[in-house]
């Protein structure tokens, strides 16, 4: 319970924070912190994911690329 990150986003909650709380409950979180902390958690793993995906992609596209060009025997 010692990451500042988590311990801000509680700061800046205001009027949300019942609300959040409730939440954190009603999905089986012991505290606040602990759905917070899952919270950012998740959104890492996606970002991380969109970011491999992307990559994956551009690595497709450039094989691609490569297959196109070596392919033409005129050359």
């Amino acid at each position: 319970m010692n990451n500042p990150q988590i311990l801000e986003i509680i700061e800046n909650l205001k009027g949300r924070r019942a609300y959040e709380e409730k939440r954190a409950s009603k999905l089986g979180f012991s505290s606040l912190y602990a759905y917070i902390e899952d919270k950012i958690l998740k959104k890492k793993v996606i970002e991380e994911s969109e970011v491999s995906q992307n990559k994956i992609e551009t690595d497709k596209a450039e094989e691609i690329k490569k297959v196109k060009k070596s392919s033409c025997s005129c050359c």
